[in-house]
């Protein structure tokens, strides 16, 4: 019987010794949480060096006055200064950082484009005060901005879209070639100006060749490169340019007539999808409770004002300079990733009442 006692001693040391261990352990279970919280809490922890994303931008503004205050330029007294410099330094490693993130959101934004290049026209013609497009206007100014992409990748994603060249003639007037009181005020054209310009014909012929200089058509009129004709709206091509093709007696080319993007409407259908008002409207209309709202039509001055880039630059009613804020238009819808594609049709053959046959203008309509 002594070695069964001598076991069981044994075993109920080997279970007190362990019992002992696990009591501890659980005395102490309860100081180890609450330190473990107090380090994910600790206000020095690694969590709170981490920079809201909604202050980058006031960081980065604040970080480039410092800079700017600091820099080598603006440190007067002509000597070295040491400690300037140090503080100098570690300001411009956080903006190179920073600059670096928006950098790659920016990429994120890029968009899938469909079209290589856009020509951005925006006729003046001939205008009588109280008339409306109804009236035989003629061409007096026919000015095109070429956009192309500076970014687009071998997807098609692009982001960036600048200037690179123009194309503008004054129009001489064959039908009535007096410009009235009127047109020379709102368009700022002068009477010498349109003497001494070639007429239609001969201003589409000297466009056909800026087209084939930049490789959008070859010699024999084929596209060479995917490209729209933008416009503030569809009145420069879908009335005018077919007006003046019928006074003119020459057909519409085909080429101005393939896609077209009225950028009014573009901005218009941005400015649906982009406020919570149009985001309503449309919930609205799907719903069947309220009918779909006529959509607002937008001036060039006030689709500047809703993207954010008023004011308007140049002369309004000057063709150049509306075209060149129509370029603005579109370059900061395809920085804020709006899909740039046509979204109206052009009919060459639209016929108005004066129009007589082959090409005359019916004088007892405007006698």
């Amino acid at each position: 019987m002594t070695w069964l006692r001598f076991a069981l001693d044994k075993a109920l040391s080997f279970v007190g010794k362990h019992a002992l261990i696990l009591a501890l352990i659980l005395a102490f279970l309860p100081f180890l949480i609450i330190l473990r919280r107090r380090l994910h809490t600790h206000p020095h922890s690694c969590e709170d060096d981490t920079v809201p994303e909604a202050s980058i931008s006031s960081l980065r503004r604040k970080h480039r006055k410092a800079r700017t205050q600091l820099s080598p330029s603006s440190i007067s007294g002509g000597g070295d200064h040491p400690q300037a410099l140090e503080q100098l330094q570690p300001l411009a490693d956080f903006e190179s950082e920073t600059d670096e993130d928006e950098s790659r959101d920016q990429m994120a934004k890029r968009t899938k484009q469909p079209y290589e290049a856009f020509l951005v026209l925006d006729v003046e013609g001939t205008c009588v005060q109280g008339s409306g497009f109804g009236y035989p206007n003629e061409i007096i100014e026919w000015p095109v901005c070429l956009l192309r992409w500076k970014d687009k990748d071998m997807k098609g994603n692009a982001q960036e879209l600048e200037i690179v060249a123009e194309f503008r003639s004054y129009v001489r007037p064959t039908w009535r070639p007096q410009l009235s009181d009127f047109c020379r005020t709102l368009t700022g054209i002068t009477q010498a100006q349109v003497d001494a310009a070639p007429i239609f014909p001969e201003v589409l012929q000297d466009f056909r060749k800026f087209l084939e200089k930049h490789k959008l058509l070859d010699a024999g009129g084929h596209r060479l490169q995917r490209f729209c004709f933008c416009s503030d709206g569809p009145y420069d091509i879908r009335d005018f340019v077919v007006k003046q093709c019928f006074i003119s007696k020459i057909p519409v080319p085909t080429w101005l007539t393939w896609d077209i993007i009225d950028v009014r409407r573009t901005v218009g259908a941005w400015h649906d999808s982009s406020t919570a008002s149009g985001a309503a409207e449309r919930r609205q209309a799907q719903a069947g409770v309220l009918p779909l709202p006529k959509r607002v039509s937008f001036s060039i001055s006030r689709q500047l004002h809703a993207l954010g880039l008023e004011p308007f630059e140049g002369r309004q009613h000057s063709g150049i300079h509306d075209a060149r804020n129509i370029c603005r238009l579109l370059i900061e819808l395809a920085r804020r990733g709006w899909r740039l594609e046509p979204n109206t049709r052009i009919n060459p053959n639209r016929r108005w009442p004066w129009m007589g046959k082959r090409g005359n203008v019916l004088e007892e309509y405007y006698s």
